[in-house]
């Protein structure tokens, strides 16, 4: 009869542990660089998710090279795959244009949004040191970009756009690297993208010393990017607002994930949303007006929830 009855025990207890592995769900979630604003983010969001869930989502948090990897990855990808990238990065994936001329593949029109997060906001980053404080007086400056990265795409496009192609020296030195190098004199300055305020700029800022360069409104206009204003007082040393460009930035998946996760994951990102804005204040940007900044299809989990929620899509996003 003991027997009998542990063993009825150990099924039960079994049973259980195996309807507990089922309940849980495991995500990837593919970000930045470890160094950047979006990799925090990432780690935020992981930490959120599985609290507002009860420990039922898990997310994994892997470090990337930038969007474009992010993008790319989304071939081989399954169900368990998230990703952040700027929309335009999707659009051009799925027409097969500029860096993803010739990587044209059916799983590209397969991506769906599910939430937007914190724009891209570039940063042209200079050492005290150089003296330089306008983009002619990079000229002849040594500048880290990185590579790979949307981040490191714009940078290249900005020299060009201001007539410094083939007038700076270009550092080939990880973005990673860049506030040691901007120490030990390796480089004048680095181009980043992370959404404000950055970790790498905050920690160049207090220990080095720079100048965050700012942009004219005729800089902005030929960027063709939005206008965003850093506050004063944003970076240590930093006594006046900086004028730059942002972008805005998507979490994505595919339809390889099902509604259920990705109605989850959406209810759980909102509902955490002013908690992580009590620790982290580029989470306070983030509102339903970003929503407008998702010009593709919405994955229909994620459709679910802002119906749910009484928030407006438009028939492109459905």
């Amino acid at each position: 009869m003991k027997s009998g009855l542990l063993k009825l025990a150990i099924g039960l207890s079994l049973s259980f542990g195996a309807v507990q592995a089922q309940a849980e769900t495991r995500i990837t979630y593919k970000s930045a660089k470890s160094t950047s604003s979006y990799y925090q983010m990432g780690v935020q969001i992981a930490e959120a998710v599985k609290e507002g869930s009860n420990g039922d989502i898990i997310v994994t948090v892997e470090e990337s090279q930038g969007s474009v990897q992010n993008v790319m990855e989304a071939r081989a990808r399954g169900g368990d795959y998230v990703f952040t990238t700027p929309p335009v990065l999707v659009r051009l994936a799925q027409g097969g244009k500029a860096m993803f001329e010739g990587k044209g593949d059916p799983k590209f029109d397969e991506i769906r949004a599910l939430f937007p997060i914190p724009s891209l906001t570039m940063h042209f980053v200079m050492s005290e040191k150089s003296g330089v404080t306008d983009f002619a007086g990079m000229e002849g400056k040594t500048i880290l970009l990185g590579k790979g990265s949307f981040g490191a795409r714009e940078g290249e496009k900005y020299l060009k756009l201001f007539g410094l192609e083939g007038k700076v020296d270009l550092a080939e030195v990880e973005l990673s690297n860049a506030v040691a190098a901007l120490k030990n004199g390796q480089i004048d300055g680095f181009v980043t993208a992370g959404s404000w305020p950055a970790p790498n700029v905050i920690e160049a800022a207090a220990s080095t010393g720079v100048n965050v360069i700012s942009l004219s409104d005729d800089q902005i206009a030929q960027s063709k990017r939005a206008k965003l204003v850093i506050p004063a007082g944003t970076y240590a040393g930093q006594n006046e607002d900086i004028t730059t460009t942002s972008l805005p930035v998507v979490a994505f998946t595919t339809t390889a994930m099902d509604d259920d996760t990705a109605y989850a994951l959406t209810k759980t990102f909102w509902e955490q949303k002013a908690k992580m804005g009590e620790g982290a204040a580029w989470w306070n940007g983030v509102d339903q007006g970003l929503m407008e900044n998702i010009t593709g299809k919405i994955h229909p989990g994620a459709v679910r929830y802002y119906q749910e929620a009484g928030i407006d899509l438009t028939d492109a996003q459905k």
